[in-house]
């Protein structure tokens, strides 16, 4: 990875702000990385205070559909790696308006590929050593029925809802030029990630956050829907193992081996608040198991993932090292120390930052 230039999209998000700090941390100065995010609702440039000031981080505020944009950064960067995680990724917000998703994770997937390409391509086939990551998910697979079985590379393309309906087409779109083209790609397909910096929209932090303010716990269903969990620090280690060495053109499972119902994560995350707050923090009183509400079910609510991580564990040597229960304590650690970061989120000033920092 000498002085390589990393594009890494939608890295204001949870686990592309993640991924960053990883890569920034483990590489130090050998490699360049430009995070390019549109900053939409679910980017908060405050993830990376920590890097905004290195001479090998740039931030671009551009939308990966934006077509001039982004072959104006192949040009200027002259790119080696690209690291794809601009998305629009929460279901629900997917089953309310599907155009938006298959705007930015089809079209933008497209846009990104074809800059590439032509970036990258030469008479007798691409340049060495560059290398363009798709980060998709496990719910292109569908559900598994019932509690037995895992999802493989193998395992038919079925997706349920419009957020992984519009994620398919992206896989199917990066497949399609690695068969037509030789194009130098590999696709990541990971389970739920948790840990610092998820928006609060999502399970763990909501009910970190429901619970330290007293407010109720909506669980969907009956709460049995399982799902495979995977701390966001390994889900980088992977990708980044992937993009350096994975075999091109091939889909690499990223599981957790963490399996739990949604009541589960639930009744861990009270019983792990109150062992971790102080007797004294006035906030205890607030936590009880009381604030679970079970609500009307999503629709096309997929009961079970669960993905196996084999392939990426033979060929490349991965695979979870954060067993759920010391994940979680991290997790909820990491939210407590960081209450006011929370607060600016839910409030929506986290937005503010952007204009802060970079119109000056």
């Amino acid at each position: 990875l000498q002085s390589s230039r990393v594009l890494v999209t939608g890295g204001a998000g949870f686990i592309g702000s993640n991924f960053i700090l990883y890569m920034l941390k483990k590489y130090q100065e050998e490699i360049n990385i430009i995070n390019v995010d549109c900053l939409t609702y679910a980017g908060n440039l405050e993830n990376l205070k920590e890097v905004e000031h290195r001479k090998n981080y740039k931030f671009l505020k551009v939308d990966v559909c934006d077509k001039k944009a982004i072959l104006n950064i192949f040009q200027t960067y002259d790119i080696d790696r690209v690291i794809h995680f601009a998305a629009e990724s929460h279901v629900d917000r997917s089953i309310r308006n599907p155009e938006v998703f298959v705007n930015t994770n089809v079209l933008g997937t497209l846009n990104l590929l074809n800059a590439a390409k032509l970036a990258w391509e030469t008479e007798d086939g691409f340049k060495p050593g560059k290398k363009y990551l798709q980060v998709s998910t496990d719910e292109v697979y569908g559900a598994l029925e019932g509690e037995e079985g895992y999802f493989y590379e193998t395992t038919p393309l079925d997706p349920h809802s419009p957020y992984s309906a519009s994620k398919t087409s992206a896989d199917l779109m990066v497949k399609s030029y690695v068969d037509t083209f030789h194009f130098p790609a590999n696709i990541t397909r990971c389970s739920n990630n948790y840990g610092p910096y998820q928006f609060p929209e999502k399970l763990i932090p909501l009910m970190i956050n429901n619970a330290l303010n007293g407010k109720k716990l909506p669980v969907y269903g009956t709460g049995k829907n399982v799902r495979d969990w995977l701390y966001v620090e390994d889900h980088c280690k992977a990708i980044d193992l992937v993009a350096e060495k994975g075999r091109v053109g091939e889909v690499y499972n990223v599981g957790g081996h963490n399996e739990k119902k949604n009541i589960e994560i639930v009744t861990m995350i009270i019983d792990t608040l109150l062992e971790m707050l102080s007797a004294k923090d006035p906030r205890r009183k607030l936590i009880s198991h009381d604030l679970i509400t079970y609500v009307e079910d999503r629709k096309g609510h997929d009961f079970r993932y669960a993905i196996a991580p084999d392939k990426i564990k033979a060929e490349l040597g991965w695979e979870p090292e954060t067993p759920f229960s010391e994940g979680i304590k991290r997790t909820i650690a990491w939210y407590l120390e960081h209450m006011e970061w929370m607060e600016r989120i839910t409030k929506g000033e986290y937005q503010k930052y952007y204009e802060k920092m970079y119109r000056m």
